[in-house]
């Protein structure tokens, strides 16, 4: 496999996305969702992506908009304007909804929850099967999983500022996720609580 798994900000990033039905609406709320500025070329928009802020314009235009963008996506069934788009954004990045393998971006099946979001990519063998796999996920991550990374985010941000040892905060981290009360805390949904005894845990560990 030649693809690395990423996460880049998006936010104020300029996406042209080609094409205005289904592949190019979700990849248009993707963005929209993480900050970027979006425009895209075709018939329609929804109301809905156009409440986001996003811009519709004319196939006319493509030149204009790949000099506007910092990223194209392509998700055109106009094969022949599509491979014209990828020809003229050859210094831009280019995501392929049509023929992934010819850009340099993908866009993964993925999804939140809470905190956490989770990406798929099966390498374009089986969307259907990054479906499945998406829900077996779900079913499995626990609201006590997304409560003790908040309470590991609040630890954290603590430890940084009263340990400068790596390992030692490391140390710490593990002993705060086996603390019996703190689990306890969880289990019970008393966040506050269990905020307030791993502030008074760090500073007994200092």
């Amino acid at each position: 496999m030649d693809w690395t798994s990423l996460y880049f900000k998006t936010s104020n990033l300029n996406v042209f996305i080609l094409g205005t039905g289904e592949v190019a609406t979700r990849r248009a709320n993707k963005f929209l969702d993480h900050g970027a500025n979006v425009k895209l070329a075709g018939n329609n928009l929804s109301a809905d992506l156009e409440d986001k802020g996003a811009v519709l314009c004319s196939t006319d235009d493509v030149d204009e908009l790949v000099r506007w963008c910092d990223l194209v996506v392509i998700a055109s069934g106009d094969e022949e304007l599509s491979d014209y788009v990828s020809k003229i954004a050859r210094d831009k990045l280019i995501n392929r909804a049509d023929f992934p393998q010819k850009g340099d971006i993908i866009v993964p099946t993925s999804f939140e929850i809470g905190d956490v979001e989770i990406s798929i990519f099966t390498n374009g063998k089986s969307p259907l099967m990054a479906r499945q796999l998406r829900k077996k996920i779900q079913s499995i991550i626990s609201r006590e999983d997304i409560l003790e990374i908040e309470l590991q985010g609040y630890a954290r941000s603590i430890l940084k500022e009263t340990t400068e040892d790596q390992k030692v905060r490391r140390k710490y981290l593990y002993e705060i996720f086996e603390d019996e009360k703190i689990n306890g805390f969880i289990k019970n949904n008393q966040i506050d609580e269990a905020k307030m005894y791993i502030d008074n845990l760090i500073r007994g560990l200092e």
